[in-house]
């Protein structure tokens, strides 16, 4: 049999593994900075572009997408060469590939900071960057596909089959849970309200964690762990099983985010019963992978490489174990919204995520360069600091979370809340926040002693961009089934019906849950008084997205005594039909605000945005004095009128009287709550202080019912007063 000899493109692999540890630190150190936000909130006192809720999702999305994607695109660009026998497709688009993937998370490391976002979980990118998402994420999959047509290797081995539903997978999700319409270049509007929205979101969320954080890692576990151990999957069987039974499964689980919330029922019991299914394939996966190990635990013991897949595996196992327990509405009754989802998600970010990843880079860097990791000592230390500091990262936050649900739902004989104060709570977990700040800081320490012992190595190996290998030709085979064939064996010498058929079968779970949520209105019953906001209302809600202020507070009150004693009457699927988009949230960091209107004083929103802890002792919520001082607490209301048009196009009853009369009607609501500001004889004198210094200094004066804290008073005093609610405890 004649062979060819063609290379390797390593340059690609090493150019995605130089990016994955870049980002990684400063995921990673944007992530520490936040856990050390909660202990000084004022860390980063009156810098927006430093603020708590601008840098979460810049924290989610650089660790998300840009340690783990380029991860991801590493493994994926060296196993797939090394299991097809064939170079990349084409060079070009392996440097769009990558070029593009760069430009996008710097885009957001620009953007986010600044106030431009969706606000929607994981998807928080505006929409050029969606689109070029997809574009770039298009790019990938040519490049794969034409890869695998050009195989020498007929049978696809089981990586490549979780790398196709990843393609596929991601890119349904991203473009349906990116339909939004724009308004300006940096500002959008989702086309789903509400519920829908909600829905979509978390169908989209969730499987965001499925389909890139895990199927592709899953695809990696098959490919490098045999490798590292030198020893073969523990069975094709199993993986089979594991594989279609996964993606089919995991694409309904998404509405277990939304347990006790205004989502119909019908779609919650069945985001419960798949979630709870969707245990017995996550840990089929979880066992081929440590069994692949059986007979290997001596070299386990001195292998840094192994160490780090070992628990990587069993981080797996246990995120994959907690997710469909607290899937059980029991269970997420006393979790949701607090510190308990934190560690879940840490657990696999951290250990499956992470030290998978480290063990990919410990196994590629010496094979890349030739050369031998230059100590295999740093690497044990790293492997153990950094297990040290997922364990004490995680164990306090499960503390904080149980610490939580248990004070929220105390009551008193007589019937009132024993802890009727939020403030209580917070300030009994602050030792936990202390402890997740140290396990963070070993971790990324942990990372920091990778970096350098991996440039050491880099410096003494040798630079193989292409690497020669020889395979032979693939010859060509009848396209029917032979008799003894099995029919699975058959599919993976079919590409192109192995990826319609995972198309097919992802699409399934997708299309059963949505459609009806989206097209059969009776699912979301209106409510008559739930009227349109106000313009100075929508501008409050822009500021309240821009600010990330959703990140810490929800506005969702779930049907439990607790929570309607605490905060009003529960929410309901008809009081959210014009949220574009939904602010539901889904960590309480502080109160939920979905009645918070008409709860306080509008003198009280100004303290508390200005000042916290004045309001609120013990509050770890940073200030806000942008909105209220200085020429960056201007209300820009030039776009307003754009806004509300493309609301009217999503549904939205404006007239147009509404729109041609929005200035007015803004000047009248903001004059309204200057007016009310002025009640308070403290507010009063230091803002005519203001006005007089400014005109002595010649500086411009920003009247107080143009600033941008009126804006979003008016959107706070409306939350949850179209319907009538019983009073609630403060």
């Amino acid at each position: 049999m004649k062979m060819q000899q063609f290379h390797y493109d390593n340059k690609i692999v090493k150019n995605f593994l130089y990016a994955t540890m870049l980002w990684g630190v400063v995921g990673m150190l944007v992530g520490l900075l936040l856990a050390f936000m909660f202990l000084f909130p004022n860390l980063t006192d009156g810098i927006s572009w430093l603020s708590f809720g601008r840098l979460r999702p810049l924290h989610t999305n650089a660790v998300i997408f840009a340690f783990v994607g380029n991860a991801i695109f590493a493994g994926v660009y060296y196993s797939t060469q090394r299991l097809l026998k064939a170079r990349m497709f084409n060079d070009t688009l392996s440097k769009i590939n990558f070029w593009g993937w760069q430009l996008i998370i710097v885009g957001a490391a620009i953007t986010l900071p600044l106030g431009y976002t969706t606000s929607k979980e994981y998807a928080e990118l505006e929409w050029p960057f969606d689109i070029a998402i997809a574009i770039v994420w298009v790019v990938f999959g040519w490049n794969l596909i034409g890869t695998i047509l050009k195989r020498r290797q007929r049978h696809l081995y089981v990586a490549i089959w979780f790398y196709i539903a990843t393609f596929v997978t991601v890119a349904v999700l991203h473009i349906f849970n990116s339909l939004e319409l724009p308004v300006s270049a940096l500002k959008s509007y989702s086309v789903y309200a509400g519920v829908q929205d909600a829905l979509v979101q978390w169908w989209y969320g969730h499987n965001a964690v499925a389909f890139f954080l895990t199927t592709p890692f899953l695809g990696l576990m098959y490919y490098f762990i045999p490798k590292a151990a030198n020893r073969p999957i523990y069975s094709y069987r199993l993986s089979i099983v594991h594989f279609w039974s996964l993606i089919f499964i995991y694409i309904w689980a998404g509405p277990h985010h939304l347990l006790y919330t205004a989502l119909p029922e019908w779609a919650q019991n069945l985001g419960v019963a798949f979630s709870v299914m969707l245990l017995m394939p996550s840990w089929g996966g979880m066992i081929n992978g440590l069994l692949t190990l059986r007979g290997a635990w001596d070299k386990v013991r001195t292998d840094p490489v192994l160490k780090f897949m070992v628990v990587a595996i069993t981080g797996y196992g246990m995120a994959t174990f907690e997710g469909p327990t607290l899937s059980l509405k029991n269970v997420n009754a006393i979790a949701h919204f607090t510190d308990w989802i934190i560690a879940h998600v840490h657990v696999g970010a951290l250990a499956w995520n992470g030290f998978l990843t480290f063990g990919m880079v410990y196994w590629l860097v010496p094979r890349l360069f030739k050369t031998k990791l230059f100590s295999v000592g740093l690497a044990n230390l790293h492997f153990w600091i950094g297990t040290l500091g997922i364990i004490m990262y995680a164990l306090p936050m499960y503390v904080a979370g149980f610490t939580q649900a248990s004070m929220w739902k105390q009551f008193n004989p007589d019937g009132t809340l024993v802890y009727g104060n939020f403030l209580e709570t917070v300030t009994e977990i602050i030792p936990m926040y202390w402890m997740r700040a140290i396990g963070g800081t070993l971790f990324i320490t942990g990372m920091l002693i990778m970096i350098y012992n991996v440039m050491v190595t880099i410096k003494k190996g040798s630079k193989v961009e292409n690497e020669l290998a020889e395979a032979p030709a693939l010859e060509r085979v009848t396209k029917k089934r032979t008799a003894s064939e099995g029919w699975h064996t058959w599919l993976e010498r079919r590409p192109i019906q192995l990826t319609l058929l995972a198309t097919v079968a992802i699409l399934i779970g997708g299309i059963i849950q949505i459609v009806p949520t989206i097209m059969v209105k009776s699912n979301i019953p209106t409510i008559a008084s739930v009227k349109p906001y106000t313009p100075l209302e929508l501008e409050g809600r822009d500021i309240y997205i821009r600010e990330g202020c959703v990140g810490c507070h929800s506005q969702m009150i779930r049907p439990f005594r607790s929570e309607v004693e605490r905060y009003g009457d529960y929410s309901k699927a008809g009081e959210f039909v014009y949220d574009h988009p939904f602010l539901w949230g889904s960590k309480r960091t502080g109160p939920d605000l979905h009645r918070v209107g008409g709860k306080y004083s509008d003198n009280w929103h100004f303290n508390h945005m200005y000042d916290p802890q004045s309001t609120s002792s013990g509050s770890i919520m940073p200030r806000y004095p942008w909105l209220i001082t200085g020429s960056s607490s201007k209300l820009d209301k030039s776009m307003t009128e754009s806004k509300m048009k493309a609301m009217v196009s999503l549904g939205v009853p404006y007239t147009e009287e509404d729109i041609t009369n929005a200035q007015q009607d803004m000047l009248a609501q903001g004059t309204q709550i200057e007016q009310n500001l002025y009640s308070d004889p403290d507010f009063a004198n230091t803002y005519e202080a203001d006005k007089k210094y400014a005109s002595e200094n010649g500086e411009d004066f920003v009247e107080m019912k143009n600033r941008e804290i009126v804006a979003l008073i008016a959107y706070l005093q409306r939350l949850g007063t179209d319907i009538k609610v019983e009073t609630a405890q403060k």
